[in-house]
């Protein structure tokens, strides 16, 4: 959805599977996903292909990735855009704890704390999972008490315009080989982040950055932006995107390519 666009625009453009999933390894320790494993990643690539610098684009926990590595190797960002998850500043206690206090132990990151409980009912039906991860909609993001994460969504009869069965055949092809324990384990260094990254208390994400956002994106709800530009001085703009949701480069590519390329051009 973004690649077309880019490359015509004459750029070199790589999107690797992350550490945990598809083609990627996926390693053992639950210890080995935290942001500076995650960040050093990004780093070794970008030295990888050659470069010096280059422009970090990432979605949800690609946006998170994206942000982090700005924060830390900003000698190696150019430029810096996040979809659907902003920047955050540092919170006064362990994440963990502080949204089971506002959202309860059934919001789904406190869910996914479980070591097996959501690998257990993803692999059950990866397609099923998919179609309603992906496809299906719901109103608040927790798990209801003594169900799964799933039974929080409902399911879709007809997928929406923008997602169809080959996307779906691409991604149960993927998790069937990488299972579902890397992706999970993010979630599971969210309090051991917080730790490892107390050095960059109040440190500022400085190369020039964009944000962009779906005005129905139930991300929303639980995220706030009041205070970005004290967090990243060089914010060139925030985009909201009209009646999307979650799903932002499948939803609305064009939108979405448009201002990505526009901010590209800028820097």
């Amino acid at each position: 959805h973004q690649f077309q666009s880019l490359v015509d625009a004459g750029y070199h453009v790589v999107a690797p599977d992350q550490r945990g999933y598809g083609h990627t390894d996926s390693a053992e320790s639950m210890e080995q996903y935290s942001i500076l494993h995650l960040v050093g990643d990004v780093a070794q690539l970008i030295h990888a292909l050659g470069e010096e610098q280059a422009v970090v684009i990432g979605h949800d926990w690609g946006a998170v990735v994206a942000w982090y590595t700005a924060l830390l190797r900003p000698d190696l960002v150019r430029g810096v855009a996040g979809l659907s998850v902003p920047p955050a500043p540092r919170s006064p206690a362990p994440p963990l704890s502080l949204l089971r206090q506002h959202f309860g132990e059934g919001f789904y990151q406190i869910y996914f704390q479980r070591p097996g409980v959501a690998e257990a009912e993803f692999e059950a039906d990866v397609r099923t999972m998919f179609r309603t991860l992906l496809g299906g909609t719901t109103d608040r993001p927790g798990v209801p008490a003594g169900a799964g994460f799933l039974d929080q969504f409902t399911a879709p009869q007809v997928l929406p315009d923008w997602l169809d069965d080959e996307d779906i055949d691409v991604a149960v092809d993927s998790f069937t080989r990488s299972g579902f324990s890397g992706g999970l384990n993010w979630y599971r260094n969210i309090d051991r982040n917080w730790e490892l990254t107390s050095p960059w208390h109040h440190a500022q994400i400085t190369p020039p950055a964009l944000y962009l956002s779906g005005e129905r994106d139930l991300v929303r709800q639980f995220t706030d932006i009041s205070g970005i530009d004290r967090i990243v001085p060089n914010l060139r703009g925030i985009v909201d995107i009209p009646d999307a949701g979650h799903w932002l480069p499948q939803e609305r590519p064009d939108e979405v390519n448009t201002a990505l390329l526009n901010f590209i051009k800028e820097i």
